[in-house]
């Protein structure tokens, strides 16, 4: 990595992601090079255990944009995407799942709505003019609308889509929301809108191509109990969204 100037941080969480991330990242190289900006990918490895960030590392030497960081232990999503955006230098700094669900060709698209009061927009499959190429299975397909349906309910009236995994903030609503956050599973993306929209900003939902991938990481039992609890704790413990940390001190990896 060099000091000069990022324009674009692009961070990839992954757990368990060895098989399926080199062609996630042959995939993003000759998008992110052809923009003609600088940029950086920041892999996050969330303590797998299956050579993830082994996999990753091959592609550094000749990539010198990319940079792999493993967390000790599996912490949880919001961990790992929390430690990528706290590394990043980018002034847009965007977060994307590794199975590319969301085509990184979206990407332009959200980063064009930002600018004034909208500090973060969000990929959405919740808007009528979404391209759902392959649903999920019907039982998903229930739980994320009954999720969402709490979330416009408990603490975000008119957010169609919180989970859709490509996201993008500019710097100051990155580290404003990320530096502080205390939901580190799949619910973190709750408390990140919460946060940026208690900031007074816009939050622009923009309706992109989507197709489910197999393999998801989320569990239809644990996972989607403990995003409900934190919705909950959202919308009745106010105090849990409070804090504004704008530069954070230190991050959580043990390994760059």
């Amino acid at each position: 990595m060099t000091d000069r100037p990022v324009a674009l941080s692009l961070v990839v969480p992954a757990y368990n992601e060895a098989l399926r991330l080199p062609g996630t990242l042959e995939r993003t190289r000759p998008l992110l090079d052809a923009a003609g900006e600088p940029y950086e990918v920041i892999v996050v490895d969330d303590g797998s255990t299956d050579g993830t960030a082994e996999a990753a590392r091959r592609y550094t030497a000749a990539w010198p944009e990319l940079e792999v960081v493993r967390l000790p232990v599996n912490a949880g999503k919001g961990a790992a995407v929390r430690e990528g955006m706290l590394r990043a230098r980018g002034a847009h700094r965007a977060f994307s799942d590794a199975d590319l669900s969301t085509p990184l060709e979206e990407l332009a698209g959200l980063r064009a709505r930002l600018g004034g009061d909208c500090q973060v927009v969000i990929a959405s499959r919740g808007l009528p003019d979404a391209d759902i190429q392959v649903r999920q299975p019907k039982r998903r397909e229930l739980m994320g609308r009954t999720y969402n349906l709490l979330l416009r309910l408990l603490v975000l009236p008119d957010i169609h889509d919180s989970q859709c995994g490509l996201k993008v903030f500019t710097a100051t609503a990155a580290l404003t929301c990320f530096s502080p956050l205390r939901t580190m599973r799949f619910g973190f993306d709750a408390e990140v809108l919460v946060r940026a929209r208690r900031q007074g900003w816009t939050i622009a939902e923009v309706p992109v191509r989507w197709r489910h991938v197999e393999a998801s990481r989320v569990s239809a039992g644990s996972d989607a109990a403990r995003m409900l609890y934190d919705l909950v704790r959202l919308r009745f413990a106010r105090h849990a969204t409070d804090e504004v940390v704008a530069v954070p001190q230190t991050t959580m990896a043990s390994e760059p």
